[in-house]
């Protein structure tokens, strides 16, 4: 056991005996608090009559069962699993008598509800496990009281309190009324992870069954009598806004209520940085059905024309920036000759070790390699929707959104309303890892209700979710390695920028490594849209980094892996500066663990495989892909994974979050592009826009992990990077072709 203050104390934990027949509640706030949602049936237990709710809580009741509400949204990861599963763990509890739900939205009460940055079940760990730890003590401290024992003599099991002693026993519901009376320990012990008994141990998604019959839990389910839909007409280019439009004849469609523009955003509104919208003026076509306004959009005939250049202010993570947004209509084949431009111009130098140039100067190989990668739609499976319902008095909002603290500042500021009189339902989301942290389509759907005095859906189509989203930008990077005499390496360099942000890691690895080391970065401003996508900027330097690391390393003629393991070993022995932001012995540790699974060593397929590794959202990992070549096109055959992300809370899921992440970047690596011309998107729907196929989906996943007992980290994200990075190097060996570019991969055959 591990024994902690509970540190939260009175704020942490809320209770009240106000259950049906006695119970015991336990609030806690988002810093403690679990990301759940289950709805299991219990075969054993009936439910109570009646629960007592608020917004943040465990809570027990009078026949035993315990309810997990789970404070932020779910879009795929399976936390709703997970997570009840670490309070369950401390509560002592049956996982069968767990059951989870979704709480509503709550800022006081739970803090920032955010789901994003692979934080999940890092940032609530500890708090998930005071919440079940602190009501089992009081537990046994009720049972303890009412059999006149000492506290130290009753012990748990599955949800039930046991004294040896004296032979008696009772369910957790029969001393919830009398825990709920007790006071917060100022102390609790903690299970250490040799005694865990379901952290570790799979357990079905509890959403499983919902998703698989088709229930109503996402967001383009919510309805409402009498609920109109609404849709956006956007310009047809970025650089272009409203001008003029004559919707008289659509306004006497069948179906149609109405026509007319909103501002989605005031001019002079501070943005936080969740408040990126692609177009700020939108026409606003409202219907009783979607099939009618979507004949509607087709009918609707709108002028646009090019907009001035504008700044506005974004409050970020580092403080308020003035953001510019050019005029213009811009052009994939310009955005190349521009980021050339700027790479040949000095940058602005993140961070300088030792002495670059002496080195490079000296060296008796160097080796020097650019890389660049376009623009990546998002294409959640459930497009961008929300319901709104927008009255004098209040407002109710309904759908998928990753950041509902950032946009109900944004809706109360659109609107001159109290947050105090918005209510924002959480539904599940059909995807996510960034594109749903943008949710300016909710202030959309919140204006639009308002002027039609009515409850209102809000769609995107796929053609305006692809053609006018928030995309990944594009990036581009230039590397350079000094070898000595005796291949080692002395001197590395990186030049890094992008459209219209910048990629760079300036401590990552290599960084710490190598005693020379200079790391510049630039930007070059853009008005098509950008946000945050799976592994935001280091799902480019992964791919980059790790390829140009295994041309030097085959320039040095050192093994790949082997190579990076001795810049590791660096790193933790004679480490180059005090900034390195990760963990040599962690990075060696998956590159290690990939190297016995996928049978480096002995491997018999040497030619067609590459290795990748890569630290990024707290956590480590690692890939062997090997492929094959088949009409001149590449086939992975196998990708084994090593991932240390800490403890492992559900190893199934956690798998299926690996080759998740591996399938998806192997589609982008292959095929993913999104390219411009005059400011128009080239593709708007699944026809043009590639994505990976079943049949091109890796033939064999084998994902394993570090075992420790490190508190756990991200996992959502850090399996995502290093595949580009992993189908490179083996691409290279099958084709003898380096790949610097990507996608990689286009419809016609590869030379061999």
């Amino acid at each position: 056991m591990t024994r902690i203050k509970t540190t939260l104390g009175r704020r942490a934990f809320i209770k009240n005996t106000s259950l049906a027949g006695g119970g015991l509640v336990l609030g806690f706030s988002w810093l403690n608090a679990c990301k759940p949602e289950q709805a299991k049936t219990m075969a054993v237990l009936e439910m109570p009559e009646e629960w007592f709710e608020i917004n943040a809580y465990l809570k027990i009741g009078d026949n035993g069962l315990a309810t997990i509400f789970s404070p932020n949204p779910e879009f795929g990861q399976n936390v709703i699993t997970s997570m009840p599963m670490i309070v369950a763990e401390e509560l002592g509890i049956a996982w069968e008598k767990v059951l989870v739900e979704q709480a509503p939205f709550h800022v006081e009460n739970y803090g920032r509800q955010f789901t994003g940055g692979s934080q999940g079940i890092r940032r609530a760990w500890e708090g998930l496990r005071m919440a079940g730890a602190s009501a089992r003590h009081m537990l046994r401290q009720a049972a303890a009281n009412a059999w006149a024992v000492s506290m130290d003599e009753i012990t748990t099991q599955g949800g039930m309190l046991h004294h040896a002693g004296s032979g008696k026993s009772a369910h957790y519901g029969e001393m919830a009324a009398a825990a709920a009376q007790l006071e917060v320990p100022e102390e609790i012990e903690l299970k250490t992870p040799a005694d865990f008994n379901i952290i570790g141990h799979s357990k079905k998604n509890v959403r499983g069954h919902d998703i698989v019959t088709g229930k109503p839990i996402f967001g383009v389910d919510y309805t409402r009598e009498g609920m109109l839909i609404a849709m956006p007409v956007f310009p047809p280019a970025f650089g272009m806004t409203f001008k003029s439009m004559d919707a008289e004849a659509v306004k006497a469609m069948p179906g149609i209520r109405d026509v007319f523009t909103i501002e989605t955003l005031e001019p002079d509104y501070q943005r936080s940085m969740f408040d990126t919208t692609t177009f700020e003026q939108p026409i606003i076509i409202v219907g009783e059905t979607t099939w009618a306004v979507m004949q509607a959009k087709k009918a609707l005939h709108a002028q646009w024309e090019p907009f001035e250049a504008r700044t506005h202010t974004v409050a970020g993570w580092g403080g308020a920036q003035e953001v510019t947004i050019p005029a213009g209509l811009e052009n994939t084949r310009t955005h190349r000759e521009q980021m050339e431009a700027m790479d040949a111009k000095p940058g602005k130098v993140a961070r300088k070790d030792g002495d670059p140039e002496t080195a490079f100067k000296n060296a008796a190989k160097v080796v020097e390699r650019t890389y660049s990668c376009p623009f990546l739609a998002h294409n959640c499976m459930e497009p961008m929707n929300f319901f709104a319902h927008v009255t004098e008095e209040k407002a109710e909002l309904a759908g998928p959104l990753q950041a509902p603290e950032f946009i109900e500042n944004t809706l109360a500021a659109r609107l001159g309303m109290p947050k105090e009189n918005i209510d924002i339902h959480m539904t599940r989301m059909g995807g996510g890892f960034g594109r749903r942290a943008y949710s300016t389509h909710a202030v959309e759907a919140a204006l639009v209700s308002r002027k039609m005095n009515a409850p209102v859906r809000l769609m995107y189509s796929r053609e305006d979710d692809m053609g006018f989203g928030i995309y990944r930008p594009s990036y581009f990077a230039r590397f350079k390695a000094a070898l000595d005499a005796d291949n080692n390496l002395v001197g590395y360099t990186v030049k890094a920028g992008g459209i219209p942000e910048s990629p760079l890691f300036a401590n990552r690895f290599p960084a710490g490594a190598v005693d020379h080391y200079l790391a510049e970065e630039w930007d070059i401003p853009s008005n098509i849209t950008i946000g945050a996508f799976r592994a935001p900027r280091s799902n480019f330097m992964a791919g980059a980094e790790q390829s140009f690391l295994d041309e030097v390393a085959e320039t040095a003629g050192k093994d790949p892996i082997a190579f990076r393991l001795e810049l590791l070993e660096k790193a933790k022995t004679q480490p180059v500066g005090e900034t390195n932001d990760y963990d040599p012995e962690r990075y060696a540790g998956v590159l290690e663990l990939v190297r016995e699974k996928s049978g480096w060593d002995t491997l018999q397929n040497k030619g067609n495989r590459g290795v990748s590794a890569y630290f990024c959202h707290n956590s480590y990992a690692a890939h062997v892909l090997e492929l094959s070549m088949e009409n001149g096109k590449p086939r992975v055959e196998k990708v084994t994974c090593a991932l240390d992300c800490g403890i492992v809370i559900n190893p199934d899921a956690a798998v299926n979050m690996a080759e998740g992440a591996i399938v998806d970047g192997v589609g982008n690596t292959m095929f993913g592009e999104m390219t411009f011309t005059d400011g128009r998107p080239d593709k708007r729907n699944f026809d043009t826009y590639r994505m990976i196929r079943m049949t091109e989906a890796p033939r064999d996943i084998q994902v394993h992990f570090v075992q420790n007992e490190i508190a756990p980290t991200g996992l959502g994200e850090p399996p995502f990077p290093p595949i580009f990075g992993a189908f490179a190097n083996a691409l290279y060996k099958a084709t003898g072709q380096r790949q610097y570019h990507q996608p990689f991969v286009t419809e016609r055959p590869l030379k061999t």
